[in-house]
């Protein structure tokens, strides 16, 4: 089962292969178009060498050239690797040796940096399939691998998830139509790019496997770029990120962009209670929280349209399995943190090149996510942040989870991270950084009444001892919190602080 002709047969199957499948920019490809590109696009590469078991990176921004590309490269059986276009030069020679590219496909300002492979411009892509013919999809097992995808490096550097030609099919069955029931009539946006796991599924695999419509934006987003996408395109789905719902409500977006859509989704890192309900007041739909990984391809926890609990991601969604254990491998009784794992069929085959990484993140058919998480009597799941998050004051351990928790409720917050910071003494102090919402006032005040609100909740030693307003968090390209980053105090603008 070819990944490439599975979703082109889902599409003459259930009849949507006229239908719009890809909004980029003013082009507007159907399904069958789509696939008909990357049928020839296959041609093009199988010229340029690629064949079954060799490696094709694709450094393109989201639109026609890297759907056409992707495709083209399983349909080949080849191994498609989408990586960032927009990384700096040495992490793009880095990408492409640690992934052994026998090709690489890119802009063409982007050539020089793959000195010694072969090189297909990718912005000459769409003017190029005109002269060759389709070519037939390799037949291969659905346990074979069809692309892999770099993790985000938060704890340590970035390897290669390595996934299987039958795994997209199962991210549909789990969550997109399922949960977000998403079908034909479906536009969606997701704010997250091709080259992770969440945009990947969202923008790709997901409308082709049920005919939805997605709309893309090759650029960095932005509320100028997206909020006029939504509402020109009438999006009925949004998926995001916690970061960017908070920068629509700090841009202050008019809620009337927002009438078309259905249900919004959060991933990508941890959604706090206060920031999903005034994101859910403004886009004037659900918001459901998920949790998925690199390594598991897309989400295997997340709430559904029929089903959610406030302050949780939801349950497991089948067929995912989840436990919670104990630092020694115990089951974690009902309400008990500890560490996440998950097992389900499109668990990572491998990192490639990296057996013993590989050894060291699965026990048996089981994954360790390096989440911390909870599970109720119900199976909700509630999550404490990365096991690598915990902070150390005064040799007692903090969950700063649980304090960002608390601040995100006040109605004056907007995002806030709280983070053990070195003092010249070499002790450290709980700090929160807090991002206001538009139109508050960050002052003293403000201040006094954010550690006031904790030393009332918290134990003494939870309470954060200095409240510092900052124009925004330090992030990864995905998200992500880079915590170290307030850690060390140095380089972080602030508005103001407060003792």
């Amino acid at each position: 089962m070819n990944l490439a002709a599975a979703l082109q047969a889902r599409a003459a199957e259930r009849g949507f292969g006229d239908r719009p499948a890809l909004v980029d920019g003013r082009r507007t490809l159907s399904h069958h178009a789509l696939h008909e590109g990357a049928a020839r696009a296959a041609s093009l590469l199988a010229v340029m060498g690629v064949r079954q078991g060799a490696t094709v990176l694709l450094a393109l921004p989201d639109g026609a050239e890297l759907a056409w590309a992707f495709l083209a490269t399983v349909r080949l059986g080849a191994l498609a690797v989408p990586v960032n276009p927009r990384l700096p030069p040495d992490d793009h020679r880095h990408l492409a040796e640690d992934c052994r590219a026998g090709l690489v496909v890119c802009s063409a300002e982007l050539a020089d940096r793959f000195a010694g492979r072969p090189v297909l411009p990718g912005d000459s892509l769409a003017s190029s399939l005109a002269g060759q013919d389709p070519c037939p999809a390799v037949p291969v097992d659905p346990a074979d691998p069809a692309y892999a995808q770099y993790t985000s490096g938060t704890t340590g550097a970035p390897r290669a998830a390595v996934h299987r030609h039958g795994d997209p099919l199962v991210y549909a069955e789990a969550f997109a139509e399922p949960a977000l029931r998403l079908g034909p009539a479906d536009v969606v946006l997701s704010v997250s790019k091709m080259h992770f796991a969440y945009g990947l599924g969202n923008s790709l695999f997901f409308p082709l496997l049920t005919g939805a419509r997605a709309v893309v934006h090759p650029g960095r987003p932005s509320p100028e770029a997206i909020v006029p996408l939504i509402r020109d395109h009438r999006a009925t789905v949004l998926f995001s990120v916690p970061t960017f719902y908070a920068t629509l409500l700090r841009a202050a977006a008019p809620a009337e962009a927002f009438t078309s859509l259905r249900v919004a989704v959060s991933a990508g890192e941890r959604l706090t209670s206060g920031l999903a309900e005034r994101a859910s007041d403004l886009l004037g739909c659900p918001l459901l929280d998920s949790l998925g990984s690199t390594e598991v391809g897309q989400a295997f926890v997340g709430g559904t349209l029929e089903c959610t609990r406030t302050g949780t991601i939801g349950r497991a969604l089948a067929p995912y399995e989840i436990a919670v254990r104990d630092d020694e491998g115990r089951t974690c009784p009902p309400g008990t943190a500890g560490r996440l794992w998950v097992r389900g069929p499109t668990i990572l085959l491998e990192y490639l090149g990296r057996p013993e990484a590989t050894a060291a993140a699965l026990d048996g058919d089981w994954l360790c996510t390096g989440d911390l998480a909870s599970l109720d009597e119900d199976g909700f799941v509630s999550h404490h942040g990365r096991a690598d998050d915990m902070e150390m004051v005064g040799g007692i351990t903090v969950a700063p989870q649980e304090i960002e928790e608390l601040l995100s409720r006040h109605p004056a917050v907007c995002e806030v991270a709280v983070a053990a910071v070195a003092e010249a003494d070499g002790s450290a102090r709980l700090q929160a950084f807090v991002v206001p919402v538009p139109g508050v006032s960050a002052d003293e005040r403000l201040g006094r009444e954010l550690a006031e609100l904790a030393r009332h909740q918290l134990a003494a030693y939870k309470v954060p001892r200095c409240v510092r307003f900052v124009d925004a968090l330090p992030r990864t390209p995905t998200g992500k919190l880079r915590r170290f980053v307030l850690r060390s105090g140095a380089g972080w603008p602030t508005l103001s602080q407060a003792g």
